[in-house]
């Protein structure tokens, strides 16, 4: 298999192995997303990509970064939606969304006003959720532990907001327990330290993502593919790893899981990252290699070289390119110049592509 072979994922089939990740634009409405998220996902789609990704959407108001991020909590949010979905899908692509929930590091300002906590006064909320009462670093609120009801009405949420996705036109979902959010601080020795059925223990530890999952399956149909963003590693001692990554995933693909977008990091500030080229591929290949499970790779994969290498070895049988796509929408057509590949074109580019 090479980049620009198709993937079949549950009842969808991608048109090459190329996913634009999701990226937060902080740029909503009171959760809704706007023109600048039709151009920034259509541009995409239009470009080649096979999975456009939408960016992190909360599955209620606290559950958001900022207060600029997009969400899928309202009726109404779902109707603004709809377009963008539908144009993605009318390019050829294969338009997703990923829902999530920000946990103790919500309530925070948007990245270029320097990204941390704000107050009532400034767009915050109060309390933020977490398993256990710990902030994320100084500037963060010290988050509500959350009771048993919290985790309860999390899951419903979730399960909300994916049956308000399907209605927006989204064909694929993906739950983002990654980056130090809500799902990952349960999973994460780091920021758990319940004393509960939902901490301690690992099996106690990923109840709530299994919870989260199998959830949305059962309300879902059973031919929507539903992924799932780990961050396979915290990169501290003592944290969340690729050994407790792998028992997890052999685990959720029961539940329903079909593929898994394999990141890493976020749970701690400071943790010390090995970042370059490619650095989370091994991460995907071993998951990918010790389950059977279908993966996803990430992480400064830049060079069509790269991703198609990428995939032809079998570390991941998706690549997901972000800040790449941000440099250049178009980047799957220069990636099919440079391999051999053949790009359909839209019919309005089609002298020039």
């Amino acid at each position: 298999m090479h980049l620009f072979d198709p993937l079949v994922l549950g009842g969808v089939k991608l048109r090459n192995r190329i996913g634009v990740s999701p990226m937060c634009q902080y740029s909503s409405t009171d959760g809704h997303p706007m023109s600048w998220h039709l151009v920034h996902l259509g541009s995409r789609a239009v470009g080649g990509a096979g999975l456009v990704l939408a960016e992190a959407s909360a599955v209620e108001a606290r559950g958001r970064i900022t207060p600029g991020d997009c969400g899928i909590w309202l009726d109404s949010q779902a109707l603004a939606w709809s377009p963008i979905a539908r144009f993605v899908a009318e390019q050829g692509a294969v338009p997703g969304i990923q829902l999530a929930h920000a946990g103790r590091k919500a309530s925070t300002d948007v990245p270029w006003r320097g990204g941390r906590g704000i107050t009532l006064e400034q767009g915050g909320w109060h309390p933020t959720l977490a398993p256990s009462a710990i902030a994320f670093d100084d500037g963060y609120r010290t988050p509500k532990a959350m009771t048993e009801a919290d985790i309860d009405r999390v899951v419903a949420a979730f399960a909300s907001a994916a049956e308000r996705a399907l209605r927006a036109g989204f064909q694929l979902l993906e739950v983002h327990a990654a980056h130090g959010y809500l799902l990952h601080q349960f999973l994460s020795p780091l920021s758990n330290h319940r004393q509960d059925e939902y901490g301690g223990s690992f099996e106690n530890r990923i109840r709530l993502v299994r919870r989260v999952i199998s959830t949305i399956r059962s309300v879902i149909p059973e031919q929507v593919p539903l992924l799932l963003r780990i961050s396979a590693t915290d990169w501290m001692d003592g944290g969340w790893d690729l050994e407790q990554s792998c028992a997890l995933i052999d685990t959720v693909v029961a539940d329903g899981v079909t593929l898994v977008d394999v990141s890493s990091g976020g749970a701690v500030p400071r943790a010390k990252v090995p970042v370059g080229p490619g650095y989370q591929t091994p991460l995907a290949a071993e998951i990918r290699r010790r389950t059977g499970v279908p993966t996803g790779a990430v992480g400064m994969i830049a060079a069509p070289e790269q991703a198609d290498h990428i995939v032809r070895t079998g570390q991941a049988d998706l690549v997901l390119l972000g800040r790449e796509f941000l440099r250049d929408p178009y980047w799957p057509r220069r990636a099919s110049k440079a391999l051999g590949a053949r790009i359909e074109a839209p019919q309005q580019y089609a002298r020039g592509w």
